[in-house]
């Protein structure tokens, strides 16, 4: 089933990377979720999963997404403006919530999100939500990219620096540029260093913390191992853990 979704807004980051608000009546849902958008070429459909980067209760829905060259759907996503429409599924699905997060002495006190590129759309809508703030004493945003125009919302994580200067850590991580204040490191060598964790200043381990993480499937793989390494385990319903993961494609 799909509905007709309007555009209200299109935010472009750089050349590549851009945002879509899009007015759509969908179904109430988790924070960490995604919807699908779809297109017919040529009397075929194509549709691709966005993670809502919005949070629950907004009149809206938006998504982050790259212009991939050879891709089906996003160039076409790309090109609508105010007013156009685009297909979108009702009812938002994904098990990439707070939901799943162990309750209770299984908690830990540190919350840690792990994204690349486009996959720290969930966590910007898990923060802007009142969960991990009541939840955890620490939350920590580790989110890398290549260049520094990739990363996105940078004015709304420093609005949540502003509003949680004691609870809050931002940590960006630029691989192929200098930039202020970002360490320089794949997000799994950062672990297996150490280096995040100092930049953090809390450690990262099984009594005190939960990792959530989101990108490409390498870097998912290789934080895994590392975290592991650590001690900590995946974050499964009937073994709850510390490693709760959803890949990206």
């Amino acid at each position: 089933m799909w509905i007709n979704g309007t555009v209200l807004k299109r935010i472009d980051w750089n050349d590549k990377l851009f945002s879509l608000r899009i007015k759509a009546d969908i179904e109430p849902f988790i924070a960490g979720q995604f919807i699908k958008l779809s297109q017919k070429r040529d009397d075929k459909r194509v549709a691709r999963a966005y993670s809502l980067v919005n949070p629950p209760g907004t009149d809206y829905v938006e998504v982050l997404a790259v212009a991939v060259e050879e891709g089906l759907l996003s160039p076409d996503l790309q090109s609508l403006a105010p007013g156009d429409t685009i297909e979108i599924t009702p009812k938002a699905t994904g098990f990439m919530t707070l939901d799943e997060i162990p309750q209770g002495a299984l908690q830990g006190k540190h919350l840690w999100f792990l994204a690349t590129g486009t996959a720290v759309g969930p966590f910007i809508s898990m923060l802007a939500t009142d969960e991990p703030w009541q939840r955890f004493e620490k939350v920590v945003l580790v989110y890398g990219v290549r260049l520094a125009e990739d990363l996105a919302y940078l004015d709304t994580i420093k609005l949540l620096q502003q509003k949680y200067p004691q609870q809050f850590i931002f940590i960006p991580i630029v691989t192929r540029e200098a930039f202020p204040d970002a360490l320089s490191c794949r997000i799994p060598d950062g672990i297996s260093s150490g280096l995040i964790e100092q930049k953090a200043g809390i450690g990262i381990n099984a009594e005190y913390s939960q990792v959530m993480i989101c990108g490409n499937p390498g870097m998912i793989s290789d934080a895994q191992t590392a975290l592991i390494e650590k001690g900590l385990n995946k974050n499964l319903r009937r073994a709850p853990g510390q490693i709760t993961v959803e890949k990206y494609w």
